[in-house]
C-alpha cells in the first residue's frame, strides 16, 4: 500500500514464537516488506493449540500476516550465505530473538553486519535483557510476570498468583521494538546512521509495573492483590449485578458522587469514611459491599443504561464471543480478513487520517516465498548438515512467549 507510512522501508526478521513475530506485523500494518526468516522446521507457534487454521495454530496466523515466509537453516553456511546476502542488498531493517551470543556466533550481530552497512537498523528482541547476570537465560510471557512482580498484585487476595489471560509481556515487547525501530528509521532520515535496539520482554513487565515501583519507592509497600480492582482508586473494580458482573470506573470524587446520585444514595457521597479517595481506600471493604448490594437487585443492562446516561464509566465483563459481536467493535472495523476464505483476525488498533490500515495477507506456509530470493535458485547450496557455520544449537524461541 503506497499511502502506508513505512512503504518502501524492507525488514528482514529472524524470528519465533510471539513477541518479535508481533513486532513483524506490526511493521507489515504500517506498509514495511517484512521477509519472515524460519528454520526448516517453522516457526513454534505453528504448533500452538488448540485453535488451528489451515495446518498452523490460529495463534500463529494472529500475529505473523502481512509478511514473505522463507525458510533458511543458519547452521548451513551456504544458507547463512543467503541470509547475509539478502540484509546486505534489501533490509533497512533487521531484527531477531536469538539468544545473547549467538548472533555473533553467524555474523548476525549489529557491530558485525553494520561494517558493510553502516545504516542498518538492527534490533534484539531478548528475555531477561542484553546485559546483567541472567542476559542469557531464556525467557516467556509467564516468567516475566512472575519475575517482574506482576503476579503479586494480580488475583484476589488470599488466593494463589495468577498472570493476565493474554500475553501482554510478548505484546508490550514487540510494541516496544517497534516503537525503537521507528525512532531508529526517524534518526537515520536526520542524521545518515545506523542504531541497535534492544528490547526485551523483562523490561517491558518492569514497565508494566511503573506504578507500582513508584508507589513502593514512595512508602515501601510491595502491594497486594485486589481482584478486578486496583490499589490506589475506589470504586474501581467489578460488581455483581443480578445476572452478570459490571466493571464501575469513578476515578475522582466528582464522579463518586455522581454515582452516589445514580444509585439513590446521595448520603454515601458526604459521609467522612468515603467522600474522599483516600478515605474510600481505608474503608474499601465497607464501600464496595455497598455498592455490590445496591446493584445486585437489578439486572446489567438496566445498570449500564442508568450509569451510561449519567456519563459514568462503566462496562460489561464480555466474552470473547460478545466482543467480536458488539455494535462498538463492528464499527471500528478493527477485526476483518483479506478475503472471504481467511481468518478474520484483529487489524492494526491505529487510523491514519481517519483510516485503519486494511487487512493484512493471511500466513503463509514454511518457506511460502523463498523464490522471491531471485539468488537462492542461482547460488551453489552445500548440501545440508555437511558443512556447518557452528556447532553450536541455535534456538531463536528463548525471548518469546507460549500461553
Amino acid at each position: 500500500m503506497h499511502d502506508l507510512p513505512l512503504y518502501g522501508v524492507v525488514v528482514v526478521e529472524l524470528s519465533d514464537s510471539a513477541s518479535a513475530p508481533f513486532a513483524g506485523q506490526i511493521l507489515a500494518a504500517l506498509g514495511a516488506d517484512v521477509w519472515k526468516v524460519e528454520r526448516p522446521t517453522g516457526d513454534s507457534a505453528r504448533g500452538w493449540g488448540p485453535s488451528k487454521w489451515k495446518g498452523s495454530g490460529a495463534a500463529f496466523h494472529a500475529i505473523n500476516r502481512g509478511k514473505r515466509f522463507i525458510s533458511l537453516d543458519i547452521k548451513d553456511r551456504g544458507e547463512l550465505a543467503t541470509l547475509h546476502q539478502l540484509i546486505a542488498e534489501r533490509a533497512d531493517v533487521f531484527f531477531h530473538n536469538l539468544r545473547p551470543g549467538s548472533a555473533a556466533q553467524y555474523g548476525l550481530d549489529a557491530s558485525s553486519l553494520r561494517v558493510t552497512k553502516p545504516e542498518l537498523i538492527c534490533c534484539e528482541v531478548g528475555a531477561f535483557g542484553h546485559q546483567g547476570p541472567l542476559n542469557s537465560a531464556p525467557g516467556y510471557d509467564p516468567l516475566m510476570q512472575a519475575f517482574a512482580g506482576i503476579m503479586s498484585i494480580t488475583g484476589e487476595e488470599g488466593q494463589s498468583p495468577v498472570r493476565a489471560g493474554v500475553s501482554i509481556v510478548d505484546f508490550g515487547t514487540g510494541m516496544w521494538a517497534v516503537i525503537g525501530i521507528l525512532a531508529a528509521l526517524f534518526r537515520r532520515q536526520l542524521k545518515h546512521v545506523g542504531a541497535t535496539v534492544n528490547s526485551s520482554l523483562l523490561e517491558t513487565a518492569i514497565a508494566w509495573m511503573s506504578i507500582g515501583v513508584a508507589n513502593y519507592n514512595a512508602d515501601g509497600e510491595p502491594g497486594s492483590r485486589h481482584g478486578s480492582g486496583v490499589a490506589f482508586i475506589v470504586p474501581h473494580r467489578a460488581y455483581p449485578t443480578a445476572d452478570g458482573d459490571l466493571i464501575i470506573s469513578c476515578a475522582n470524587d466528582a464522579l463518586f458522587a455522581r454515582l452516589c446520585e445514580t444509585l439513590d444514595r446521595p448520603e454515601w457521597a458526604i459521609d467522612p469514611r468515603f467522600a474522599t479517595n483516600a478515605a474510600r481506600l481505608r474503608h474499601r471493604a465497607l464501600i464496595d459491599g455497598l455498592i455490590g448490594e445496591r446493584l445486585a437487585g437489578h439486572p446489567r443492562a438496566c445498570w449500564q443504561e442508568r450509569l451510561g446516561a449519567a456519563g459514568l464509566p462503566c462496562a460489561p465483563i464480555q466474552t470473547t464471543e460478545e466482543l467480536v459481536h458488539h455494535a462498538q467493535t463492528e464499527a471500528l472495523g478493527i477485526i476483518g480478513k483479506p478475503s472471504d476464505d481467511e481468518l478474520a483476525v484483529v487489524g492494526l488498533p491505529l487510523s491514519f487520517n481517519g483510516k485503519r490500515p486494511p487487512p493484512l495477507s493471511a500466513a503463509r506456509e514454511v518457506g511460502h516465498d523463498n523464490a522471491d530470493l531471485e539468488f537462492l535458485a542461482k547460488r551453489q547450496r552445500s548440501p545440508r548438515g555437511a558443512d556447518k557455520a557452528c556447532s553450536g544449537e541455535v534456538t531463536s524461541a528463548s525471548s518469546a512467549a507460549s500461553d
